[in-house]
């Protein structure tokens, strides 16, 4: 458990806009890989803060460096240089367990193959990250059944992945991702599989999550998605350009 006082030493005040919180707090990273003797550099002095309530994409094609930094945000890689403060931590100096449990309570995931456990329901997917955490599983069950409910599913709560259409395993994975209320939501290429009408309803979902106030950033090359979101930024050849 990342205990209060664990963090003292990791926190700072990030800037605020409008008396806004500032949720992603992120100043020149760079990503480096190393093939051989070959360097690749896929982030090149990235900058980007998201503030508490935000719905913004980043927007740009294949081999762009956007996989990259929704994986350095969502803390599941770390840059080879720069600073990353999410909700006031220190992400760069926390250890795996630390990493571990703000991705289990402060960020919730959303990928573009839904990543369901074949083998498990649409109610015990939704409950996994909550008995994680060590809920009683009476409790998590029952957070779990009111978002699926809320998202349409509530017929289909006993269901496997394979006996779900890809947009109601996508509603899965969102319920999955909200169930935890992290502060913090990040879809990567969450329409890719789906199809129109699919698509159309996941991007409502998520104006109406952004409406309740959830923060979200969307990862995607789908300018029709990007179009719907109040903020936009592009990413190209590993750098970051303002939508001005």
């Amino acid at each position: 458990m990342v205990h209060r006082e664990v963090w003292a030493a990791h926190r700072r005040e990030c800037n605020m806009v409008e008396q806004k919180k500032c949720v992603i707090d992120a100043a020149n990273l760079v990503k480096i890989y190393q093939n051989g003797s070959e360097e690749l550099k896929v982030l090149d002095d990235v900058s980007i803060q998201v503030y508490d309530g935000d719905f913004m994409a980043v927007l740009g094609p294949s081999g762009s460096g956007k996989s990259t930094l929704m994986n350095i945000l969502g803390c599941l890689d770390i840059p080879t240089a720069g600073e990353y403060y999410l909700d006031g931590l220190n992400v760069l100096t926390a250890t795996e367990n630390e990493l571990a449990e703000i991705r289990n309570r402060k960020i919730g995931f959303i990928f573009q193959k839904f990543n369901l456990l074949p083998r498990l329901t649409a109610l015990q997917n939704v409950m996994l990250p909550l008995l994680y955490r060590g809920m009683d599983e009476g409790e998590a069950g029952e957070l779990a059944r009111g978002k699926l409910t809320l998202l349409g599913l509530g017929e289909r709560l006993g269901h496997r992945p394979n006996e779900l259409s890809g947009g109601q395993q996508q509603r899965v994975a969102i319920a999955r991702a909200i169930v935890g209320n992290p502060e913090l939501l990040l879809a990567d290429e969450p329409t890719g599989n789906l199809d129109s009408k699919s698509s159309e309803d996941a991007m409502r979902i998520f104006r109406e999550l952004n409406e309740q106030g959830n923060t979200i950033v969307i990862i995607t090359h789908d300018v029709e998605v990007a179009d719907q979101v109040k903020k936009l930024v592009y990413i190209r050849d590993g750098k970051l350009y303002e939508n001005n």
